[in-house]
């Protein structure tokens, strides 16, 4: 899966379609990591994202816990019902800011 970022001034925007499972989430992983040392916080769009698997979501965890080490924090944008439910079992929801959609979480970055 191809993850498109559109770099903002006070953040950088990624976004991915589909699923983020243990096939995607390697992409996802150098995206992440390769933002980190910019020194700026991420937003991952997550509208188009049906589907993440357990894989996925430790990736997404290690990108929070890396720019938490720089005072950056990793948001969620558009998160679906399914995909937050799974966020709440696994009990990770609180660890996220999360806003319905790409501009608000911006504007909170």
């Amino acid at each position: 899966m191809e993850f498109k970022k559109t770099d903002y001034k006070r953040c950088t925007v990624v976004k991915g379609l589909g699923r983020i499972d243990s096939a995607t989430s390697p992409d996802l992983e150098k995206a992440l990591t390769e933002l980190i040392p910019t020194n700026k916080g991420i937003v991952l769009d997550m509208a188009d994202i049906d589907f993440v698997s357990s894989a996925g979501w430790w990736t997404i965890i290690r990108a929070q816990k890396e720019l938490k080490k720089v005072n950056h924090e990793l948001t969620l944008a558009g998160v679906n019902e399914n995909v937050k439910d799974s966020m709440d079992l696994i009990g990770i929801l609180p660890y996220f800011n999360i806003y319905e959609n790409v501009v608000d979480a911006i504007g909170n970055v």
